[in-house]
């Protein structure tokens, strides 16, 4: 393993020991781990057959997302949905193939491409910052369908915990079509408690529009967001953002009561249950065409209203 300590003052890379920084990267393979003050916020993992984040952890430490399948037997936790691996993105057909689903379809770790990080601080508030690069390839069999370059920024500021990913997908070996359906794409996992429904669940949703809990399936929105309690019963809110650059914003959700939550552009015919139309949302990616998607993750100890959601989209939307 080795450990990178980087100065927000430029890119240079220095050996040091895990001393005296705001957030570091521990980088092992196709591992990192990001640390905010010495403590884990979370890690990328890209040893599996699709890259994840595992654990997400807010301010206060309790972990917000399952930890199933990494952690088998934890209790209150349901074992289903074993491809639902805390907060990824993938689509369950891409030429046919289902990334979603099949372990026949991978999304290969290639190389990592840059890594940065610093702090800043203005009065009393420390805001800490990091940010990382891969580059992914999306393997079915043995053909390679798509290459991707994509980027995580992270942000710790005092209650919130903040991740931008962008996503940068480019057809590699022909046209690529993203298929109708609602498995996929920019998704979470949430902590049994943050759930509707199941032995600790004690959550709620809100998107953007008003719609509550099972109203908010299929619809179309620019964020919507989970809250509740958190492992130790503190009040947590977790939401997911849609960029208004992104293909057909406002996207539709793949919301449900269960605990997982995704974006998804393509699942049109699933989700405004047109069943005579089923390649109503079909997206195609002209060879050596690249689709830009951009999303992000918001963490917040406490409660819905002092999340100020609409805040962070809106910041989201005038930044990027």
């Amino acid at each position: 393993m080795r450990i990178i300590l980087l100065t927000f003052l430029g890119f240079l890379l220095v050996p040091a020991p895990p001393l005296r920084a705001d957030v570091r990267f521990q980088t092992d393979g196709n591992r990192i781990k990001v640390l905010v003050d010495g403590k884990v916020f979370t890690e990328y993992r890209g040893d599996g057959r699709i890259p994840c984040l595992y654990p997400l952890h807010g301010s206060s430490g309790a972990s917000l997302t399952r930890h199933f399948p990494f952690k088998k037997g934890v209790p209150g936790e349901a074992a289903d949905h074993p491809h639902h691996v805390s907060f990824w993105f993938t689509h369950g057909s891409v030429n046919g193939h289902d990334f979603w689903h099949k372990d026949d379809c991978r999304i290969v770790h290639r190389e990592l491409l840059q890594v940065n990080s610093g702090s800043s601080s203005k009065g009393s508030v420390i805001t800490h910052r990091g940010n990382f690069a891969v580059r992914l390839e999306w393997i079915a069999g043995d053909q390679t369908l798509l290459t991707e370059d994509r980027s995580y920024r992270m942000v710790a500021e005092g209650p919130n915990r903040i991740i931008d990913v962008t996503s940068k997908l480019t057809a590699t070996n022909g046209d690529v079509v993203f298929g109708d359906t609602k498995e996929g794409s920019f998704a979470i996992r949430l902590a049994p408690t943050l759930r509707l429904k199941g032995e600790v669940a004690a959550g709620h949703i809100l998107n953007s529009e008003g719609e509550k809990d099972g109203a908010t399936w299929g619809k179309r929105a620019r964020w919507v967001a989970y809250h509740g309690p958190d492992e130790t019963g503190a009040p947590a809110v977790v939401a997911i953002l849609d960029h208004p650059s992104n293909l057909r914003h406002p996207t539709w959700w793949h919301a449900r009561d269960y605990g997982l939550l995704a974006a998804n552009p393509f699942g049109r015919h699933d989700f405004e249950r047109k069943k005579n139309e089923p390649h109503l949302g079909d997206h195609t990616l002209r060879k050596g065409e690249t689709l830009t998607q951009k999303y992000r993750l918001v963490l917040h100890q406490g409660t819905l209203e002092s999340a100020r959601i609409e805040n962070s989209w809106k910041d989201f939307s005038a930044k990027h």
